[in-house]
């Protein structure tokens, strides 16, 4: 079996492919630390998908040239964890020295562009310089969507896949289909949250922020609800801080002046206090959505993870990123600055996702033969075979 380095990790290993934040049982060490476990959904997930006996990261903060060639003897390809890496404030710091020098596949598995909210995408020439090597390495570089294979086309990188997101396969099912059932019987519901946005990301922040809180509010109104967060501070305490740090939480919110403008108010507030899930742990967002019966909202990731665990959901889309994933898996969407009204009804048609259940077999049959093509020995089933029986895999 493989030997395999990562590039940009996102949280530790545990139980060989299970991943949660690092030190996830000492909270209080890392409360005040913003890192978005959604990215550790990715890491996680990835591992799901590969079969290898080692792994460690690839260090590409220092240059040392014996350990790189100690990696170069001891491993047999590296991969980039998927995530939105193509944008105009990327610092990629010394890997374009450090990949110079490696003499292994570099696989990008899902990698993204992020457009930007007005004018054209410019990249500086450290990120083109480690996407051309990044290609050059390979027989073909991994993406999640045509915006961002036409960006790295337009870099006259020309081998490139489009793929989605590991975090769709997770489960390795692919025959997996959404069947929605009868509308009046959905309870439990979860809202993917994110509250913090630039204006490099939303065009409008306060229709950003304003239908955010009111999707939350007309969730509330009708179902049991779960607000699952990843990542901001102050939801990160509201869901497992100190009494005195739930209190600094909502005090934070206050002084926000976007949240109290567009955002926070009494029902809000309370939903808050009373609603919020957060985990360090990814096992513990799966076992959550397995629960649910519809997860909706504004996160990539959580609501991918949903989709993968045969849980309905329907994204809301902001920009480039939630766009892209949104077409290439032929999820449902809302456009969050359309000026139309959310009707969950006019949603909740099979017909709709059953154009998500035809594309989810043609990606993932896209990024097994993307992983075959590149040699990566892994679990996905090749040319219609089922993949293999899983072991029973331990909870943190």
């Amino acid at each position: 079996m493989a030997r395999i380095l990562v590039m940009s990790p996102s949280g530790e290993v545990y139980d060989h492919d299970n991943v949660r934040w690092y030190e996830h049982s000492q909270l209080q060490s890392h409360i005040e630390h913003y890192h978005n476990i959604g990215d550790a959904f990715v890491f996680d997930s990835s591992l799901k998908l590969l079969n290898f006996e080692r792994l460690e990261e690839l260090p590409i903060a220092s240059f040392d040239p014996a350990m790189i060639d100690r990696l170069n003897a001891e491993f047999d390809y590296v991969f980039l964890r998927g995530s939105n890496y193509v944008h105009a404030e990327m610092d990629w710091g010394r890997t374009a020295e450090v990949l110079r020098r490696l003499k292994l596949p570099v696989i990008a598995f899902g990698i993204g562009a992020q457009a930007p909210v007005s004018g054209k995408l410019e990249l500086s020439e450290d990120t083109r310089t480690v996407l051309k090597l990044i290609a050059d390495s390979t027989a073909s570089v991994g993406v999640r969507g045509t915006y961002s294979a036409e960006v790295l086309n337009g870099l006259g990188i020309k081998n490139v896949r489009i793929i989605g997101c590991p975090t769709a396969f997770r489960n390795n099912k692919p025959d997996l289909a959404i069947r929605l059932p009868a509308l009046d019987s959905v309870k439990q519901v979860g809202v993917t949250l994110r509250r913090e946005v630039s204006k490099a990301y939303a065009k409008d922040i306060g229709r950003y922020l304003t239908f955010h809180r009111d999707l939350v509010k007309a969730m509330a109104a009708r179902f049991e609800v779960t607000l699952m967060a990843q990542g901001e501070i102050e939801e990160k305490k509201l869901a497992l801080g100190t009494p005195a740090q739930k209190q600094e939480a909502m005090a934070a919110l206050r002084e926000n002046a976007w949240a109290t403008e567009w955002y926070l108010d009494p029902q809000m507030d309370e939903l808050y206090r009373n609603r919020m899930f957060y985990s360090d742990v990814v096992a513990e967002y799966e076992q959550l959505v397995r629960r649910l019966d519809l997860v909706l909202g504004y996160r990539l990731h959580g609501n991918l993870m949903a989709l993968s665990n045969g849980t309905p959901s329907i994204y809301f889309t902001y920009d480039s990123r939630t766009v892209e994933f949104a077409e290439t898996f032929r999820i449902p969407s809302v456009d969050v600055f359309d000026s139309k009204e959310f009707r969950l009804e006019e949603y909740w048609e099979q017909a709709r996702f059953d154009r998500f259940n035809a594309a989810y077999g043609s990606v993932y049959r896209a990024m097994s033969a993307f992983l075959s093509e590149n040699k990566v020995d892994h679990k996905m089933a090749k040319s219609g075979a089922q993949p293999a029986a899983e072991p029973e895999r331990k909870v943190a």
